[in-house]
């Protein structure tokens, strides 16, 4: 199989802090590889050294056959990256970022303004071309940001944590833009906290936490992994939680979660199910709500680390200083 990205054995330590420790990483052309872990895992360390950003302590990787240390002038050619936070120059225009980056590029003028014109057009950003960035909102920035690592036209694109601090809808239009990038071709290394963008975006998924890669697979196979289907069930009366959380504990042995009124406990026998219904029903309790469906991957990443995504001190900051 043809990598675009491959990492073996990497580690980088920042003083007494070892923020990788033996990373394995493999992206096939075309295809997104969705970095999942919480902040300090690690995760911005490993793209700044696949950005050529950072050199490793140890290890090897490569970006489309090229080292990223022996070749780095190479790599940088190949490759687009938008970091968690927008890095555009808020005085100028959003046409101005783009056509400055392309001259920077060694881009003819013409060549700079044709791909900053298009990439606008692309980013729904046209109309706000000749505004000043400051102005833009968040999405917009976020927008302006991603195209400003395309005007290389890359054929890696490492996106780290693109969607911080976006609303829900524009969260939504950067996924899109993923995926269109994606069909044309275009390699995407994506580090995350958001279990649901890896579970949308992901053609395969590396766990890192604590600055190794505790699991990978694609998001049905690590899901598959838990063992156990969250069973749901919400009665039509809340006045009947507590017999809906005893029946539950007494078909599955384990301790429900109740979450206003919605009880929740993990099944490994799917016969449960019927056996519920059939106690519910002579209970005469109504249900809102029943059901038993896949894990989702915030569910397997507890399970995984014995905490959630997000759970640790952010360390982002000692990454980026400490270039």
């Amino acid at each position: 199989m043809n990598n675009a990205v491959l990492a073996e054995g990497l580690a980088k330590r920042f003083g007494e802090t070892r923020a990788l420790d033996g990373v394995d990483l493999a992206a096939p052309a075309g295809s997104v590889l969705g970095l999942l872990g919480p902040n300090g895992a690690g995760k911005t360390t490993a793209v700044r050294i696949l950005a050529t950003l950072l050199e490793p302590d140890s290890g090897h990787a490569e970006v489309c056959g090229h080292d990223v240390v022996r070749d780095a002038h190479r790599v940088r050619q190949l490759i687009g990256l938008t970091g968690q936070y927008a890095s555009v120059d808020e005085m100028l225009t959003g046409a101005e970022n783009l056509l400055l980056i392309g001259r920077l590029l060694g881009q003819s003028r013409v060549d700079a303004r044709k791909r900053a014109r298009d990439l606008l057009e692309r980013f729904n950003l046209t109309d706000a071309a000749n505004r000043a960035a400051k102005t833009y909102s968040g999405g917009m920035r976020r927008r302006l940001d991603l195209a400003a690592s395309l005007v290389g036209r890359p054929r890696v694109l490492f996106l780290d944590e693109p969607t911080t601090g976006l609303d829900p809808h524009s969260r939504l239009d950067l996924w899109q833009v993923v995926r269109e990038l994606v069909a044309d071709g275009v390699t995407v290394l994506l580090t995350t906290q958001y279990l649901e963008e890896a579970d949308q975006l992901a053609n395969e998924i590396a766990v890192v936490d604590h600055g190794r890669v505790i699991a990978t697979g694609t998001p049905a196979q690590l899901k598959a992994r838990t063992g156990a289907q969250p069973l749901v069930v919400r009665p039509a009366d809340a006045a009947d939680l507590a017999i809906v959380t005893s029946i539950v504990h007494d078909l599955t042995g384990a301790v429900p979660t109740v979450d206003g009124a919605k009880v929740t406990a993990s099944v490994t026998d799917p016969a449960v199910l019927p056996a519920v219904v059939r106690r519910l029903d002579d209970a005469d309790v109504v249900v809102a709500e029943l059901a038993l469906r896949d894990a989702s991957l915030d569910e397997v990443f507890l399970s995984l680390t014995g905490h959630k995504a997000a759970a640790e001190t952010d360390t982002s900051d000692l990454e980026r200083t400490s270039a």
